[in-house]
């Protein structure tokens, strides 16, 4: 039978998603977690692999197993089994043609930033900080220009394995209250630091290094190198996934918010 779950978890004590040998992972604690629950390993198929830093609002993944256990038990004995910083909000029955990545319709991403002078203390590792005064009609202007289908070449890590740069975003939009500024994201995937990258250009034009008009020149010349800054991950949160309605899955709350 086949299973998903939704997650939620604090990324600043892991190295992101991947289970990895060399230090705590969001998948690592899961697989190990639900694995007591089953009596034998369990192997997790994840939506999106987030990285070291990034957090999750909505996470969702799928794993296959032949331990008859119900919705609950999968939710509530998996949860005993995990650290503070994650947490399994609901898990659910699923029929063996759901897939948490290929039957996505799309994916959410929301960029919590605190504008002010001084560094945070409180949300130090959960939001990112920008010490510039930021304007937002530019940054808006500039968010706007992203959306529709492109080359998101100079938007990719270096090390990106992606087979296509080619993606399409649905929803780019910048919006503020009081020192906080948050942009949100939705397209039909994304590639390695795209989101961080981006955030990294509009920064530079909400701080006047840079005009409106420079997003564009960086999606027609392709050319990572001259993208700006990747912004730290702290304040970088998935926080939606859009999948078919046959498959009834529990819809994400209003994406993480500060104020």
């Amino acid at each position: 039978m086949r299973i998903a779950i939704g997650v939620e978890y604090n990324g600043a004590v892991f190295r992101g998603w991947q289970r990895q040998n060399d230090g705590p992972t969001v998948q690592g604690v899961l697989e190990d977690a639900l694995s007591h629950v089953a009596n034998h390993p369990i192997v997790l198929v994840t939506a999106g692999r987030t990285d070291t830093g990034v957090h999750a609002s909505y996470q969702v993944a799928h794993f296959d197993t032949h331990s008859e256990r119900s919705d609950y038990a999968w939710w509530r004995g998996g949860n005993t089994q995990l650290p503070p910083q994650v947490t399994i909000t609901w898990a659910k029955r699923v029929s063996d043609d759901f897939h948490a990545r290929y039957s996505a319709r799309s994916r959410s991403y929301r960029y919590v930033l605190i504008n002010r002078k001084t560094r945070p203390a409180i949300w130090n590792g959960l939001v990112g900080w920008e010490y510039r005064s930021l304007q937002l009609a530019p940054m808006r202007e500039a968010a706007a220009s992203l959306v529709g289908e492109y080359d998101f070449s100079a938007f990719r890590a270096a090390g990106c394995q992606a087979r296509s740069p080619i993606r399409t975003i649905l929803n780019s939009e910048i919006f503020a209250s009081g020192e906080w500024v948050c942009y949100d994201v939705r397209a039909n995937g994304f590639l390695q630091h795209m989101v961080r990258n981006i955030v990294g250009v509009l920064l530079a034009v909400g701080s006047g290094e840079q005009d409106p008009g420079w997003v564009s020149q960086l999606l027609s010349g392709g050319d990572r190198r001259l993208g700006g800054v990747t912004a730290m991950p702290d304040g970088l949160y998935l926080s939606a996934i859009e999948y078919p309605g046959q498959y009834a899955l529990p819809r994400p709350q209003p994406a993480v918010r500060f104020w």
